[in-house]
C-alpha cells in the first residue's frame, strides 16, 4: 500500500496520537525514547514531501474524504513543505540533543508531561503549516500555543513563570485578533477554506469589513511572530525557558507564524483588495528596519547570554518580514531563504548554550570567560553558527543576506539606504557574536566549570552537526534556495 498520498494528514496525526502514549511511559529516559522516535519519524515525513514537491509535486488531501471547500483540506506546496522541514527537524534534533539537558532540568516524574507537551506543540506547529482552513490554522495555533507555554514554564527557574503569563496574554491577544479577522471574512464570504475564500472576496462589493479583517488579521499574526514593536514576550520566554525548549522554539515557532501571515496576506488579501499590497509594504516595512537596528542594538550591550541571543532574534525576523514587504520575487525568495538559514543558525547557537549549561549554570558573559579553554568543541559550534548568523561567506547566513541585500537593490532610488542598514545591522551582528567569542576564548576565567570537558556525547554530537549544517547550506544551498524560489513564484502568482 503506497501511503505517499496520507502523507499530509500523517504528519499531524502521528505526533498528536503519539502524545497522550508518551504519558504511560514512566521509566526514565523511555518517555524521551518515544517523543524523539515521533519526532524523527515527523521529520522524515516531511522531508520526503518536500523532496516531492522539489520537483513539482503539490500535496493536497480531503480529511474523510470530503472535498474542500465543504471538509477539510490539508494542502502543501513548496512554502508549506519548507516550514514543514524547519518545523519538524527542529522537533527531531533538538530531542536527539535533549535527554541530558531535561534531565537535569526536569523531575523524572514530570518527564511524560513534558514530552507530551512537546509532541503537541509539534502537532500544532505542523497542523499549522499543512492546513489549507483559516479556522483550522487557528486551531492549531492554540494547540501549539498551550502547549508551548506548558513547555515554558515547565523547567526549573521560576522567573519563567511570569515570563509565560506575558507570553499567554500577548499571544491571546494575537490569537483573538486573528479570530475576529476570520470572523469578519466568513461574514462577507460564507467559507472558511482559504483557496475558496479568494475567489469569492473578488465578488465582495462592500470591502471595508475586509480591510478590516486584513487588518486585524496582519496585527494578530504580528504579534505571535514578535514583529517589532510587538516582540516583548519574546527575549524572556526565550531566556527563562527549558534550555532545548528554547532550541525548539527559536529555530520555528516565530517563523510558522510568519508563514502563516505572509501566505494569508498574498493568497487572500493581495489577490483581490485593491492597493492592499501597499498597505502591507508601507506598514511593515518600517518595522521591519526598526527591528533589524533597534534589536540589533539592544543585543550589543546585552550581558546574559541567552537573553542576547532570543534579542537578536527580533532583527532576524525583521531581515525576514523586509524581504517579503518587496513584494518582489527576489524579495520572497530571500525571505524564504532566510526562515530556513536562520533556523540553523539560532538553533546551533541555542545547541552550544545548552552544552555551556551543562558545566556552567551562570550564563552571563562574564561567567563564561575562559569557556572555550575547557570546552573548544562547543565554543567552535558557537563561532560557526555565529558566523553565519552575522552572514559571513561560506555559511549559511550570507546566501540569505546576499540574496536580501540584491533585492533591496532593485528598491528604486531608496536601495541604497536599505542596503546599508542591512549591512550596518550585519556589523552590529558581528560586534555582539564578537563579545561571546572574545569572552569564550580570550578573557581569563572568572570561575571554574562544575566538571571540565564537553558536554555529553548526544548534545555535542547534534550541535557539531547543526554547525557542519550551516557550512554545508551555506557551499550547497540548491535545495532551500529551489523550494524557497518556487514559494515566492507561487505567492506572486496569487496577487497578479
Amino acid at each position: 500500500m503506497d501511503i505517499t498520498p496520507h502523507l499530509p494528514a500523517l504528519q499531524v496525526v502521528v505526533p498528536l496520537l503519539a502524545a497522550p502514549l508518551v504519558l504511560l511511559l514512566r521509566p526514565r529516559g523511555l518517555a524521551w525514547a518515544g517523543a524523539t522516535s515521533v519526532a524523527v519519524l515527523s521529520f522524515c515525513i516531511a522531508l520526503s514531501m518536500a523532496v516531492d514537491v522539489a520537483q513539482g509535486a503539490h500535496f493536497r488531501y480531503a480529511m474523510g474524504g470530503w472535498e474542500a471547500p465543504y471538509g477539510i483540506e490539508l494542502s502543501i506546496g513548496a512554502f508549506s513543505a519548507l516550514v514543514l522541514l524547519i518545523v519538524s527537524g527542529a522537533a527531531a534534533f533538538s530531542l536527539l540533543a535533549a535527554r541530558h539537558s531535561v534531565d537535569r532540568q526536569i523531575e523524572d516524574e514530570r518527564q511524560p508531561l513534558f514530552y507530551a507537551a512537546w509532541l503537541l506543540a509539534l502537532a500544532g506547529l505542523a497542523g499549522i503549516a499543512v492546513s489549507a482552513d483559516a479556522f483550522n490554522i487557528f486551531v492549531f495555533m492554540e494547540i501549539s500555543s498551550l502547549a508551548s507555554y506548558v513547555l515554558i514554564a515547565g523547567g526549573p527557574d521560576r522567573r519563567a513563570l511570569p515570563s509565560v503569563f506575558k507570553y499567554l496574554i500577548m499571544g491571546t491577544i494575537g490569537a483573538t485578533f486573528y479570530l475576529i479577522g476570520i470572523g469578519l471574512v466568513y461574514m462577507m464570504t460564507g467559507t472558511l477554506n482559504l483557496a475558496d475564500m479568494e475567489a469569492r472576496i473578488g465578488d465582495v462589493t462592500d470591502v471595508k469589513p475586509i480591510m478590516v479583517a486584513a487588518g486585524f488579521i496582519t496585527i494578530g499574526l504580528a504579534l505571535k511572530a514578535a514583529v517589532f514593536p510587538l516582540h516583548v514576550w519574546l527575549p524572556n520566554a526565550y531566556t527563562h525557558a527549558p534550555h532545548m525548549i528554547t532550541v525548539f522554539l527559536a529555530a520555528c515557532a516565530t517563523k510558522v507564524a510568519i508563514y502563516v501571515l505572509i501566505r494569508f496576506d498574498f493568497f487572500v488579501f493581495q489577490a483581490n483588495l485593491p492597493g492592499h499590497h501597499l498597505q502591507f509594504s508601507f506598514f511593515l516595512l518600517p518595522l521591519a528596519l526598526l527591528g533589524i537596528l533597534v534589536a540589533s542594538a539592544v543585543a550589543m550591550f546585552e550581558g546574559n547570554l541567552k537573553r542576547l541571543l532570543a534579542t537578536s532574534s527580533v532583527a532576524q525576523i525583521g531581515y525576514i518580514i523586509l524581504g517579503a514587504s518587496f513584494l518582489t520575487e527576489a524579495g520572497l525568495t530571500a525571505s524564504a531563504v532566510h526562515l530556513f538559514n536562520h533556523a540553523l543558525a539560532k538553533g546551533g547557537l541555542f545547541l552550544a548554550v545548552a552544552c555551556l549549561a551543562c558545566h556552567y549554570r551562570d550564563l552571563r558573559l562574564d561567567q563564561l570567560a575562559g569557556a572555550a579553554r575547557n570546552m573548544p568543541l562547543t565554543a567552535a559550534a558557537m563561532v560557526v553558527s555565529g558566523f553565519s548568523l552575522i552572514g559571513i561567506p561560506g555559511t549559511a547566513g550570507f546566501i540569505s543576506k546576499w540574496l536580501l541585500i540584491s533585492a533591496a537593490l532593485d528598491e528604486g532610488p531608496y536601495a541604497w539606504v536599505l542596503v546599508a542598514i542591512i549591512l550596518a545591522s550585519s556589523l552590529m551582528a558581528l560586534v555582539y557574536i564578537w563579545r561571546i567569542l572574545e569572552t569564550l576564548y580570550f578573557r581569563p576565567a572568572m570561575t571554574a566549570p562544575e566538571q571540565p570537558g564537553e558536554a555529553p556525547l548526544p548534545l555535542l554530537g547534534v550541535t557539531l552537526i547543526v554547525a557542519l549544517a550551516n557550512i554545508g547550506f551555506g557551499l550547497f544551498p540548491q535545495f532551500p534556495l529551489s523550494l524557497s524560489s518556487a514559494a515566492a513564484e507561487l505567492l506572486l502568482r496569487h496577487t497578479l
